[in-house]
């Protein structure tokens, strides 16, 4: 409870992290609720009012089929904010407890599984995305499963540097003395030394986890359309730069504002954790 209420201190201290909730918490309000919000409904089509500006009406204008792109912004919030949550967990689920073991023992296993990872690690995550898709299918189930998979090295060798560490601290060492098992002293002693650094890692891989979603589907290999997913309207919108500018305006901003939240929580949550680091940035 003392490091709870101290981190809570540190976190009100913290500009970066106070204004990265502040933007994630209406862009988790959005995604949660913003189907139900919007004035109308985003797959139903009207060719008369096709490419219509900005009014009362349609604040952010209609489409090329005449949606309203405002009701389809705020229905693609719910897809970024899925790719968001499920993407860091698909990625911790192998990532981190591959790192836990790689930096508990060392030596060989350190050593295969290191390279395991350093292979997955040398594609650009873009084209090894592309690759899985391709493999998996389209979809958003597929896409939050080759999205994860891009992300497990960069969890395993976060959590394998902390867990090295860690592994060499004295409480660790009494925990073998007294024939703690291995399992309870990753679970109980290395694991949440781990932590800080496991949840600044995964407020960065939501931010770039809704890009690649985003770039996937503006390459036609994402979700597929009607999905108002943001990458798909970018795709569409395309076309429509010079004729209809809000086409394409608003789904872009969702995006940045989006990916901002999440890195300036991360930025935050590392000023935050670290000791070293002042707590008023």
């Amino acid at each position: 409870m003392r490091r709870l209420r101290l981190f809570a201190v540190r976190f009100r201290k913290s500009r970066l992290a106070m204004a990265g909730a502040g933007v994630l918490s209406t862009f988790v309000f959005i995604g949660l609720f913003g189907p139900y919000l919007a004035p109308h409904d985003p797959a139903t089509m009207n060719t008369a009012n096709a490419l219509a500006g900005p009014s009362l009406e349609h604040p952010f204008g209609t489409d090329n089929y005449g949606r309203d792109v405002f009701s389809r912004v705020l229905a693609g919030a719910r897809i970024a904010l899925t790719v968001a949550v499920f993407v860091p967990i698909v990625s911790m689920s192998i990532g981190v407890p591959v790192g836990l073991v790689s930096g508990y023992f060392g030596g060989w296993i350190d050593n295969v599984l290191m390279r395991v990872m350093d292979s997955l690690f040398a594609f650009p995550a873009i084209l090894l995305g592309l690759t899985l898709v391709a493999v998996f299918g389209q979809g958003l189930r597929n896409i939050i499963i080759a999205i994860g998979i891009v992300f497990i090295p960069q969890f395993a060798r976060i959590t394998r540097g902390s867990a090295a560490s860690a592994a060499k601290e004295e409480h660790v060492k009494a925990a073998r003395s007294t024939g703690a098992s291995h399992l309870r002293i990753l679970g109980v002693h290395i694991l949440p030394f781990c932590l800080s650094a496991i949840m600044v890692q995964a407020s960065i891989t939501a931010a770039v986890a809704i890009l690649i979603e985003a770039s996937l589907s503006f390459l036609g290999v994402g979700i597929p359309a009607p999905e108002p997913s943001w990458g798909t309207m970018l795709e569409t919108a395309k076309g429509y730069v010079e004729s209809a500018w809000w086409f394409g305006f608003f789904p872009g901003v969702a995006i940045i504002f989006a990916v901002l939240g999440f890195n300036l929580l991360g930025d935050g949550l590392r000023d935050v954790l670290d000791p070293r680091m002042g707590p008023s940035r």
